[in-house]
């Protein structure tokens, strides 16, 4: 996979970073998954509250990496059968100390997935991240407590470089050929009212 084409020099592991539909079936070392939780873990987040939670599975561990494969979406199965490891997300909704709704719980698991992600591409994984997963089936098979809420789902593992070797690979080859663009930013990036781009270079 050739590097993103940014338009400015970024860190190594922004540039690298991208979502394989082809992962090789083997194992991630426990050192390396360690790693990108302690990255996850040094993300920001109001009142340090670290409101993000992760179950994981193994590859070595079949019975269970079964069972988390089983709470995706049917389309997420099939390619997410080959990751290293699997990981469910999941946030508390309230603040631990007062009880109060913490209203950024979800940006804070979003900043701390991005913190897994990007580390995770520095040591020569990637993970792929999914919004199709069953809640209710999460919530039921991991016994979730109430106050936490189930969000998303990682596939982490080597991503796989070879030809495809049958038609099922050969479309999730070309999906992961496909243009990576970005929108400019223009369109994101504001300045004294909505709607009023900067005019950055």
């Amino acid at each position: 996979m050739t590097p993103n084409p940014t338009l400015r020099e970024l860190v190594s592991p922004i540039d690298q970073r991208w979502s394989p539909y082809r992962f090789e079936p083997r194992p991630v070392e426990q050192d390396k998954l360690a790693q990108c939780f302690e990255a996850a873990g040094w993300a920001a987040s109001s009142f340090n509250e670290q409101p993000w939670r992760w179950i994981v599975a193994t590859r070595e561990d079949s019975d269970g990496f079964e069972k988390m494969l089983g709470c995706l979406m049917e389309a997420n199965q099939s390619w997410a059968s080959a990751a290293g490891a699997l990981v469910l997300t999941a946030y508390r909704k309230t603040f631990a100390r007062n009880e109060n709704p913490n209203r950024v719980a979800l940006h804070d698991l979003g900043q701390a997935a991005a913190h897994l992600a990007l580390q995770a591409a520095a040591i020569g994984l990637q993970v792929h991240q999914m919004a199709g997963v069953n809640l209710s089936q999460i919530r039921t098979e991991y016994q979730i407590p109430e106050e936490f809420e189930p969000a998303t789902a990682i596939a982490i593992g080597y991503p796989k470089t070879s030809e495809p070797s049958d038609e099922t690979e050969q479309a999730l080859a070309k999906r992961e050929a496909s243009a990576r663009k970005r929108n400019p930013l223009s369109q994101h990036v504001f300045s004294g009212s909505w709607g009023n781009s900067v005019d950055w270079k």
